[in-house]
C-alpha cells in the first residue's frame, strides 16, 4: 500500500529528548552540543511577548499570511513581501519546494555532505539525488556541481553556509556559481546559518535575487535568534513562482505564538549581534584547539565546527558518558560540535584533550 519510495526511506533522526538519555546514561545532567541550537537561549523582547501570549484568542485560527511577520521581514531584508514564503522551520520549507517542483525521474544535484534532510524529501518524489563531494578542505566545489547537471536536474540544494561541514561561498564565488547554472534548473540556497558569518562583506544570496530569476533564498529563526522550539522558517522565492508555492502551502501553518515571538526575534538587533559575538570568540577558540591537538578540521563560518577524529564513535561515547552530546555519524570518523558556552567549550576541550591523550 506504501509509495515505494517511502517504503524505502531512511527517515531523518531527530535528537532525542535530554531527559531520556541522561535517565538511560544515570547521569544528572548532559548539556546537548550536537543539534546547532542557540546555548544563549531567546532575546529578553521574545520571554517578554511569550508572558503576554496568553492573551492571543487561541480559539480563532491564526494570520494564515503571518501579515505582521511579512512585512518586518521584508523590511528587514528589503524584498517585496509578496515574495515570501513562511513555514513551520525550513522543513517544511524544504518539504514545499520538493512538493511544488519534483516529480519521478527528475534529478537533484547536491554538495556531499550536506542536511540530510534535502535527500529525504528528494528521494520521497522519486526524484535521483547527486551527491557532489566535497573539496578537500570542505567547500563546495563548483566546478564538479555544474558538471554534474543534466537536462533532468530540476533542483540544486545549496547550504551556505555549510552544515555539516561550516565552510561558506563566498559571494563572488557564489556569483560566479549562479552565473553557470541553467534557467531549468531552481537554486535552493539555505541560509540558515548566514547570521554567524564574520569578517565577509554582504555574504547572504539577497543580493543576488535581481541578477538570477531561478534561485531561492531561505532563512530561519531557530539558529541565531533561538526560536528552534517555535519553528518559523521562510523564504524569498521569485515573482513567477510565488502563487504556485502559496497555493501548495497547508492554511494557518504558522501559529499565533510563533508568529508573535518571531517579531519580537526580529525586532532585537542586540541580541543577535551580541550571540554573534560570542559564537565569534567560539569559533576562535575551537579553532585553536583543534589546531594545537593536531586534528583536521574544516574552517567554520557557523554556530558550529566539523572535525575528524581517530575513533570517533569512542570518543563520542565518551563525552557523552561525561555530559556532553556532539554530533556524530555524519561521516566515518567525523564529529560536529555545536558551541556552547565559554565554560561549557573550555570544559568539553579538556575531555577531548583527556582523552586523546589516552587514546595515543
Amino acid at each position: 500500500m506504501l509509495k515505494k519510495t517511502v517504503a524505502d526511506l531512511h527517515p531523518y533522526v531527530p535528537e532525542e529528548p535530554l531527559q531520556d538519555l541522561q535517565a538511560k546514561l544515570g547521569i544528572d545532567k548532559l548539556v546537548r552540543l550536537s543539534a546547532n541550537e542557540n546555548p544563549f537561549g531567546t532575546s529578553p523582547r521574545v520571554k517578554k511577548a511569550l508572558a503576554t501570549a496568553t492573551s492571543l484568542p487561541l480559539n480563532e485560527y491564526p494570520d494564515g499570511n503571518a501579515n505582521a511577520l511579512r512585512e518586518a521581514v521584508a523590511q528587514y531584508l528589503q524584498v517585496d513581501p509578496e515574495q515570501l514564503l513562511f513555514g513551520c522551520g525550513l522543513d517544511e520549507i524544504i518539504e514545499l519546494i520538493t512538493r511544488t517542483f519534483l516529480e519521478p525521474g527528475d534529478e537533484v544535484v547536491e554538495p556531499w555532505p550536506t542536511f540530510s534532510e534535502y535527500k529525504l524529501h528528494d528521494q520521497i518524489e522519486a526524484a535521483k539525488t547527486v551527491d557532489v563531494p566535497v573539496t578537500a578542505d570542505g567547500r563546495v566545489d563548483a566546478d564538479a556541481m555544474v558538471a554534474a547537471i543534466t537536462d533532468k536536474t530540476k533542483l540544486l540544494w545549496l547550504c551556505n553556509p555549510n552544515n555539516p561541514t561550516g565552510t561558506l561561498l563566498k559571494p563572488v564565488e557564489l556569483e560566479a556559481l549562479l552565473s553557470r547554472i541553467p534557467q531549468h534548473v531552481l537554486v535552493l540556497i539555505d541560509e540558515a546559518y548566514i547570521e554567524f558569518v564574520d569578517g565577509v562583506d554582504n555574504p547572504s544570496a539577497v543580493q543576488f535575487l535581481d541578477q538570477f530569476s531561478n534561485i531561492v533564498v531561505m532563512r530561519t529563526f531557530s539558529k541565531i535568534y533561538g526560536l528552534a522550539g517555535m519553528r518559523v522558517g521562510y523564504a524569498v522565492v521569485p515573482k513567477s513562482l510565488i502563487a504556485s508555492m502559496q497555493a501548495v502551502r497547508l492554511p494557518y501553518n504558522l501559529n499565533s505564538v510563533s508568529q508573535t515571538l518571531a517579531l519580537a526575534a526580529l525586532d532585537d538587533q542586540e541580541f543577535v549581534a551580541d550571540t554573534k559575538r560570542k559564537v565569534v570568540a567560539a569559533r576562535k577558540s575551537w579553532t585553536d584547539f583543534l589546531t594545537a591537538q593536531k586534528l583536521n578540521f574544516y574552517p567554520s563560518q557557523t554556530n558550529f565546527i566539523f572535525f575528524q577524529v581517530p575513533d570517533a564513535a569512542g570518543l563520542h561515547d565518551f563525552l557523552m558518558h561525561n555530559g556532553f552530546l556532539v554530533r556524530d555519524r555524519l561521516r566515518p570518523d567525523w564529529l560536529r560540535v555545536t558551541f556552547g558556552s565559554a565554560e561549557e567549550n573550555a570544559q568539553l576541550q579538556k575531555l577531548i584533550a583527556e582523552y586523546l591523550a589516552a587514546h595515543k
